[in-house]
């Protein structure tokens, strides 16, 4: 599989899962993510799937510091609904990585590992996003605004000529350059920047 450079350079997420450690898919539970796994999960990069996987870094590190988080005793809220603008695709690649789930997700072995009812849709919050750790109650509100972010006014008219077929070959290549390079200064060059990603502690 090729790709873009740019998303080998994106950190990485390690987490400690104790359902992966009790039924020995590895041996000491800790798992890690990189963006490319949000990518392959939502099945394009975006700069909505790059935002969801940078608000989940930046709000597991402000609830962990240096400690692993641990992987499904994590609870998310939104403020939208699920089928509100990108809430839906937020959500997904959020549930990837904290292994919170809605009322489908596994159910659990004996009372342990219930990973059920940790995903919730139109929470009273006043961000776009909470997660709270389940041991301590702790919580980060998480919320977004890439109106800072540069997009190339060349994107909305080569889209429309993309999906219209009235573009060249030429114009398709520049066309994911230039949508590849926003994705980019969302992830990496706005990685910091707290006027994009805005994280409270609760």
């Amino acid at each position: 599989m090729t790709y873009p450079a740019f998303i080998n350079e994106v950190p990485k997420i390690r987490l400690y899962d104790p359902l992966t450690e009790f039924l020995g898919a590895n041996d000491d539970g800790v798992i890690e993510y990189s963006y490319l796994d949000a990518v392959k999960l939502a099945g394009h990069s975006c700069p909505t799937v790059a935002s969801a996987y940078w608000m989940t870094y930046k709000a597991l590190k402000a609830l962990y510091d240096e400690d692993l988080p641990e992987r499904g005793n994590i609870l998310v809220e939104f403020r939208q609904g699920s089928a509100d603008g990108t809430s839906g695709v937020v959500a997904n690649v959020v549930g990837l990585l904290t292994g919170a789930g809605n009322n489908t997700a596994f159910k659990g072995i004996s009372g342990r590992f219930d990973r059920r009812d940790k995903l919730l849709f139109e929470s009273n919050i006043d961000s776009e996003m909470r997660l709270t750790r389940l041991d301590t109650m702790q919580s980060v509100n998480i919320s977004l605004s890439l109106q800072s972010v540069p997009s190339s006014p060349r994107i909305k008219e080569l889209l429309i000529a993309c999906l219209n077929g009235m573009a060249s070959d030429e114009d398709f290549l520049e066309f994911r350059q230039l949508w590849q390079a926003r994705v980019k200064a969302v992830i990496l060059d706005h990685a910091h920047d707290s006027n994009v990603f805005q994280i409270t502690t609760v």
